[in-house]
């Protein structure tokens, strides 16, 4: 695999992992809390095989072999990264939408 092509991995799985994170977000706020936790668990699937591809050119450079710092491997990191934050976000807004639901349905019970 070419440089370009390993950096575009990077953007691919990082772009999927974010996306996913926030389709989990907007999936548990609707009451899917267990299809919310399936997206959760892609994303972090797709982070990692970002994280081993990123692994693999720092391991590459700790080898002595020379990688280029381009804008495209830049973007990577920046998609690498912001994707990690997400996702990191998005596990503690589902934790607060399970704790919502669960306190709406004690409400619910004593009012009735």
């Amino acid at each position: 695999m070419d440089y370009e092509q390993t950096i575009m991995q990077i953007i691919a799985s990082s772009g999927e992992a974010r996306s996913l994170s926030l389709k989990a977000v907007r999936t548990a706020r609707i009451g899917n809390l267990a299809e919310a936790n399936e997206m959760i668990k892609n994303a972090k699937t797709s982070l990692t095989q970002a994280h081993k591809v990123q692994t693999g050119l720092i391991q590459a450079e700790g080898r002595g072999e020379k990688t280029e710092i381009t804008l495209l491997m830049i973007h990577a990191q920046d998609h690498l990264m912001n994707a990690l934050t997400v996702r990191e976000l998005a596990v503690e807004l589902i934790e607060e939408i399970k704790e919502r639901k669960a306190l709406e349905q004690q409400v619910k019970g004593s009012v009735n």
